[in-house]
Protein backbone atom coordinates (compact mmCIF):
# COMPACT_ATOMS: atom_id res chain seq x y z
CA UNK A 1 0.00 0.00 0.00
CA UNK A 2 1.58 3.11 -1.34
CA UNK A 3 0.22 5.10 1.46
CA UNK A 4 1.53 3.03 4.52
CA UNK A 5 5.11 3.18 5.34
CA UNK A 6 6.28 -0.20 6.96
CA UNK A 7 9.51 0.91 7.71
CA UNK A 8 8.58 3.93 9.65
CA UNK A 9 6.03 2.24 11.55
CA UNK A 10 8.33 -0.40 12.22
CA UNK A 11 10.78 1.60 13.23
CA UNK A 12 8.77 3.97 15.79
CA UNK A 13 7.24 1.15 17.53
CA UNK A 14 10.87 -0.55 17.87
CA UNK A 15 11.82 2.71 19.70
CA UNK A 16 8.88 3.14 21.70
CA UNK A 17 10.04 -0.80 23.08
CA UNK A 18 13.03 0.79 23.50
CA UNK A 19 14.92 -2.24 21.77
CA UNK A 20 18.16 -1.57 19.52
CA UNK A 21 17.57 -3.38 16.30
CA UNK A 22 19.83 -6.26 17.11
CA UNK A 23 17.65 -6.69 20.12
CA UNK A 24 14.58 -7.37 17.99
CA UNK A 25 16.20 -9.35 15.66
CA UNK A 26 16.83 -11.74 18.17
CA UNK A 27 13.90 -11.40 20.04
CA UNK A 28 12.06 -12.11 16.92
CA UNK A 29 14.77 -15.36 15.50
CA UNK A 30 15.60 -13.47 12.59
CA UNK A 31 18.73 -11.97 10.84
CA UNK A 32 20.16 -7.84 12.35
CA UNK A 33 19.86 -7.14 8.57
CA UNK A 34 16.09 -8.27 8.16
CA UNK A 35 14.96 -5.44 10.40
CA UNK A 36 17.34 -2.69 9.23
CA UNK A 37 16.43 -3.34 5.45
CA UNK A 38 12.99 -3.12 6.34
CA UNK A 39 12.95 -0.14 8.36
CA UNK A 40 14.63 1.53 5.61
CA UNK A 41 12.11 0.41 2.60
CA UNK A 42 14.90 -1.53 0.95
CA UNK A 43 12.72 -4.58 1.64
CA UNK A 44 9.50 -5.21 1.65
CA UNK A 45 8.60 -8.51 4.55
CA UNK A 46 6.80 -11.45 3.74
CA UNK A 47 3.58 -11.61 6.06
CA UNK A 48 4.94 -14.51 7.59
CA UNK A 49 8.41 -12.68 8.04
CA UNK A 50 6.62 -9.68 9.40
CA UNK A 51 4.68 -11.39 11.87
CA UNK A 52 7.47 -12.92 13.20
CA UNK A 53 9.46 -9.61 13.96
CA UNK A 54 6.39 -8.17 15.16
CA UNK A 55 6.15 -11.17 17.48
CA UNK A 56 9.52 -10.04 18.74
CA UNK A 57 7.67 -7.09 19.90
CA UNK A 58 4.52 -8.59 21.10
CA UNK A 59 2.10 -6.51 18.59
CA UNK A 60 -0.10 -8.05 16.64
CA UNK A 61 -1.02 -7.17 12.56
CA UNK A 62 -3.74 -5.38 13.45
CA UNK A 63 -1.95 -2.96 15.78
CA UNK A 64 1.03 -2.58 13.38
CA UNK A 65 -1.66 -1.41 10.61
CA UNK A 66 -4.66 0.22 12.13
CA UNK A 67 -3.10 1.36 15.58
CA UNK A 68 -5.95 3.27 17.15
CA UNK A 69 -7.74 2.07 19.82
CA UNK A 70 -11.24 -0.22 19.42
CA UNK A 71 -14.04 -0.12 22.04
CA UNK A 72 -13.60 -3.31 23.94
CA UNK A 73 -16.94 -2.95 25.51
CA UNK A 74 -18.88 -2.91 21.92
CA UNK A 75 -20.93 -6.47 21.84
CA UNK A 76 -22.69 -6.45 18.65
CA UNK A 77 -21.26 -5.75 14.71
CA UNK A 78 -22.48 -5.15 11.36
CA UNK A 79 -20.77 -6.43 8.36
CA UNK A 80 -19.84 -2.61 8.02
CA UNK A 81 -18.25 -2.54 11.52
CA UNK A 82 -15.77 -6.02 11.15
CA UNK A 83 -11.78 -4.23 10.85
CA UNK A 84 -10.61 -5.00 7.45
CA UNK A 85 -6.89 -6.75 8.32
CA UNK A 86 -6.02 -7.53 4.69
CA UNK A 87 -6.67 -4.47 2.85
CA UNK A 88 -2.90 -3.77 4.12
CA UNK A 89 -1.88 -7.43 5.05
CA UNK A 90 -1.73 -8.78 2.00
CA UNK A 91 -0.95 -6.26 -0.09
CA UNK A 92 2.69 -7.29 0.56
CA UNK A 93 1.55 -11.21 -1.21
CA UNK A 94 2.81 -10.91 -4.78
CA UNK A 95 -0.66 -11.73 -6.55
CA UNK A 96 -2.98 -11.42 -3.71
CA UNK A 97 -4.35 -7.96 -3.81
CA UNK A 98 -7.94 -8.16 -4.01
CA UNK A 99 -8.10 -11.79 -3.85
CA UNK A 100 -8.26 -12.11 0.02
CA UNK A 101 -10.73 -10.66 2.77
CA UNK A 102 -9.76 -11.29 6.34
CA UNK A 103 -12.34 -8.98 8.53
CA UNK A 104 -12.14 -9.52 12.47
CA UNK A 105 -14.85 -8.83 14.74
CA UNK A 106 -14.46 -5.96 17.14
CA UNK A 107 -11.01 -6.15 19.46
CA UNK A 108 -9.76 -9.16 19.60
CA UNK A 109 -6.30 -8.59 21.73
CA UNK A 110 -8.83 -7.03 24.72
CA UNK A 111 -11.20 -10.27 24.41
CA UNK A 112 -7.98 -12.82 23.72
CA UNK A 113 -10.12 -14.42 21.25
CA UNK A 114 -9.51 -13.47 17.59
CA UNK A 115 -12.42 -14.28 14.94
CA UNK A 116 -12.28 -13.60 11.09
CA UNK A 117 -14.81 -13.79 8.91
CA UNK A 118 -12.61 -15.10 5.07
CA UNK A 119 -13.29 -14.80 1.87
CA UNK A 120 -10.46 -16.59 -0.74
CA UNK A 121 -11.51 -15.76 -4.50
CA UNK A 122 -9.90 -18.25 -7.09
CA UNK A 123 -6.46 -18.11 -6.96
CA UNK A 124 -5.76 -16.52 -3.78
CA UNK A 125 -3.13 -18.36 -1.46
CA UNK A 126 -1.34 -16.97 2.04
CA UNK A 127 2.15 -18.08 0.34
CA UNK A 128 4.33 -20.40 -0.41
CA UNK A 129 6.39 -19.67 3.56
CA UNK A 130 4.23 -21.58 5.62
CA UNK A 131 2.72 -19.39 8.76
CA UNK A 132 3.90 -20.57 11.94
CA UNK A 133 2.68 -18.81 15.52
CA UNK A 134 2.05 -18.98 19.04
CA UNK A 135 -1.85 -20.50 19.67
CA UNK A 136 -4.28 -22.61 18.33
CA UNK A 137 -6.81 -21.97 15.33
CA UNK A 138 -9.93 -23.53 14.25
CA UNK A 139 -12.42 -22.43 11.51
CA UNK A 140 -15.72 -24.04 9.87
CA UNK A 141 -16.00 -23.28 5.82
CA UNK A 142 -19.67 -21.65 4.75
CA UNK A 143 -19.01 -21.62 1.13
CA UNK A 144 -17.03 -23.03 -1.88
CA UNK A 145 -13.58 -25.23 -1.31
CA UNK A 146 -10.42 -24.32 0.15
CA UNK A 147 -7.01 -26.35 0.25
CA UNK A 148 -5.89 -25.86 3.87
CA UNK A 149 -2.15 -27.46 4.61
CA UNK A 150 -1.12 -27.85 8.25
CA UNK A 151 2.37 -29.56 8.33
CA UNK A 152 2.33 -32.93 6.30
CA UNK A 153 -1.14 -33.04 5.73
CA UNK A 154 -3.61 -31.15 2.94
CA UNK A 155 -7.09 -31.61 2.82
CA UNK A 156 -9.48 -29.57 -0.13
CA UNK A 157 -12.31 -28.41 2.56
CA UNK A 158 -16.09 -28.18 1.52
CA UNK A 159 -18.76 -25.98 2.68
CA UNK A 160 -19.62 -27.62 6.33
CA UNK A 161 -16.02 -28.79 6.71
CA UNK A 162 -13.83 -27.78 9.35
CA UNK A 163 -10.48 -27.87 11.02
CA UNK A 164 -8.76 -27.26 14.12
CA UNK A 165 -4.93 -27.24 14.81
CA UNK A 166 -2.02 -26.21 16.53
CA UNK A 167 -0.81 -23.18 14.81
CA UNK A 168 2.67 -23.70 15.07
CA UNK A 169 2.39 -26.54 13.14
CA UNK A 170 3.29 -24.72 9.47
CA UNK A 171 -0.09 -24.31 7.74
CA UNK A 172 -1.22 -22.62 4.80
CA UNK A 173 -4.64 -21.95 3.26
CA UNK A 174 -5.27 -22.00 -1.38
CA UNK A 175 -7.94 -21.52 -2.98
CA UNK A 176 -7.46 -24.05 -6.16
CA UNK A 177 -10.89 -23.70 -7.27
CA UNK A 178 -12.67 -21.49 -9.66
CA UNK A 179 -15.06 -19.98 -7.33
CA UNK A 180 -14.79 -17.88 -4.25
CA UNK A 181 -14.49 -19.86 -0.75
CA UNK A 182 -15.85 -18.12 2.92
CA UNK A 183 -14.83 -19.23 6.29
CA UNK A 184 -15.45 -18.55 9.77
CA UNK A 185 -12.31 -19.10 11.59
CA UNK A 186 -10.87 -18.15 15.48
CA UNK A 187 -7.84 -17.84 16.80
CA UNK A 188 -6.28 -17.79 20.99
CA UNK A 189 -4.71 -15.62 21.31
CA UNK A 190 -5.26 -13.88 18.74
CA UNK A 191 -2.39 -13.57 15.58
CA UNK A 192 -3.04 -10.58 13.23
Amino acid sequence: MADFDVGARLRQLRRAHNMSQRQLAEAAGVPHGQVSMIETNKSSPSIASLRKILGGLGVGMVEFFEPEALDASKVFFTPSELRDLTSRVYSEVKGAEGKMSLKQVGDARSHGLQILYETYEPGADTGETMLEHVGHEGGVVVAGEIEVTVGENTMILKAGDSYLFNSQDPHRFRNVSDRPATMISACVPPYL
